[in-house]
């Protein structure tokens, strides 16, 4: 009975230092992100990318973390296509922007990535009609620019 206790002890005080950005969103699961609205987000953040003088490559999931498209803009670098795709599955699977974890580890809390989260700014929801239909994963400049494309393309889809 006191093991209980202490371990339900530990998971509150753990539960308690969880910063807000990483409580469960409101959000819910919609319907998978068409392959039109894939390569919307694409292009829109490939444009955002190019304004920018910036290479990267871009991944669109469904909310499950499959791949609907994955785009390697010119110049990027071989590593970004893996990295792109772990940045778009981290927003699906935990219904949150990738900038919430990095935020969690720079403030010290590293329960943030004990459950295999990518702490990159980077990734980025598909919201339409009010649930998620997917994320964005941009990969290739540095942590900040790659959220800045993401958004970009989060923002055309609806």
């Amino acid at each position: 009975m006191s093991r209980r206790l202490a371990v339900l002890t530990v998971l509150g005080v753990l539960s308690m230092s969880a910063p807000a950005a990483l409580a469960a969103d409101a959000l819910e699961y919609g319907r998978n992100v068409t392959l039109a609205e894939a390569k919307t987000a694409a292009s829109a953040a490939e444009a955002e990318a190019l304004k920018n003088g910036w290479a990267a490559v871009i991944t669109v999931v469904e909310p499950n973390g499959q791949t609907v498209l994955s785009w390697k803009m010119d110049g990027a670098s071989y590593a970004a296509p893996g990295v792109a795709r772990r940045k778009a599955e981290t927003a699906a699977g935990f219904k949150r922007p990738t900038k919430a974890f990095q935020d969690a580890v720079k403030a010290g809390n590293l329960n943030a990535i004990s459950n295999g989260a990518l702490a990159i700014e980077g990734g980025e929801l598909l919201v339409a009609g009010g649930k998620i239909v997917g994320a964005i994963g941009v990969s290739g400049a540095t942590p900040e620019q790659d959220g800045i494309i993401a958004r970009a393309g989060a923002a055309a889809v609806k």
